[in-house]
């Protein structure tokens, strides 16, 4: 193709698929019942009536959208289903919605980061072939940063989970050797850490909920050490299963990982510790040597050239 004639069609092309873009989300946004249901609906459940109002929220319709948004990238298999699950989990997203939602997230954001990489490009070189490449770009890029974002919140909360463990490990240890049970320790420990260690907390509330609900004690850890991704808190889980299970005394199993967990605690500081001398040499010969090296050797190589401009 004549690439004069391709430069005169591309604005064209460009306009028509934004149209349309705008054109299916609008029609995915907007809702299909009719007035005269919503009436029906009203009159068949009183109880309902001004939800209407309230479900205009942008929340709300998001939330009616996200099936269909999140339809094209569904996972495949139960496998790849349950590990995006899990990833969820271990950033803080446990709702039964959260891989819907979270798909529907990634279509947003790869569309928004089309629409404004082909912007960016045409702005930038005019409406050319190469503003397709830009195009490709930014839904690239939009495409992929959900999922950074979620594997940096992951991180985070794994982290800070980590480092509130000890400590809710130590409380769930007095409590139980005081003669709490588990179930009442471990509501315990959430109130007393519910306002500085709030993500470890927040799992033990789950776990005290389910348990509430009749689910069995082994599933229930099972599946906190699954949720929560920290190595340490799955060993726990392991080790209560165990105790659960051969009658054994709980808080002596508790008292050894609690241990264990300190001396952990303890060798990662003198780890950190150790690694300080190494990480101060870039910092040391990137910004203080040049400086110090200026200061000694400046006044000498200022009397070296009066010298040999003397002479």
């Amino acid at each position: 193709m004549d690439p004069q004639l391709l430069s005169q069609i591309l604005p064209f092309a460009v306009f028509a698929a934004v149209v349309i873009m705008v054109w299916a989300i609008s029609s995915l946004l907007t809702s299909d019942e009719t007035r005269a249901s919503e009436r029906l609906r009203d009159l068949k459940d009183p109880r309902r009536r001004g939800e209407g109002d309230r479900e205009t929220s942008l929340k709300s319709v998001f939330q009616k959208a996200a099936p269909a948004l999140s339809k094209a990238l569904e996972p495949k298999t139960d496998l790849e289903q349950s590990k995006l699950r899990v990833k969820l989990a271990n950033a803080g997203f446990s709702s039964p919605a959260a891989v819907t939602t979270f798909l529907a997230v990634k279509v947003m954001c790869s569309l928004a980061g089309a629409i404004l990489g082909g912007a960016g490009t045409a702005f930038v070189i005019g409406f050319k072939a190469d503003s397709l490449l830009g195009l490709a770009i930014g839904g690239g890029l939009g495409m992929f940063l959900p999922d950074t974002a979620l594997s940096l919140m992951a991180w985070s909360r794994k982290d800070r989970i980590f480092l509130s463990l000890p400590d809710a490990l130590d409380l769930l240890v007095v409590c139980v050797e005081a003669g709490l049970g588990l179930d009442a320790a471990m509501r315990r420990v959430a109130e007393e850490l519910g306002d500085t260690a709030k993500d470890i907390c927040d799992e033990i509330n789950h776990c005290n909920f389910q348990l509430q609900m009749g689910r069995p004690r082994r599933e229930v850890l099972h599946d906190f050490g699954i949720r929560t991704g920290v190595d340490d808190v799955k060993a726990l889980a392991a080790i209560l299963i165990q105790a659960d299970k051969f009658g054994s005394s709980i808080a002596q199993a508790l008292r050894v990982q609690s241990d264990s967990m300190r001396i952990k605690r303890s060798q990662l500081a003198e780890e950190k510790a150790a690694m300080t001398a190494v990480k101060m040499i870039f910092p040391l010969v990137l910004f203080i040597f040049p400086g110090i090296f200026v200061v000694l050797v400046g006044p000498a190589a200022i009397l070296m050239i009066r010298q040999l401009l003397t002479t």
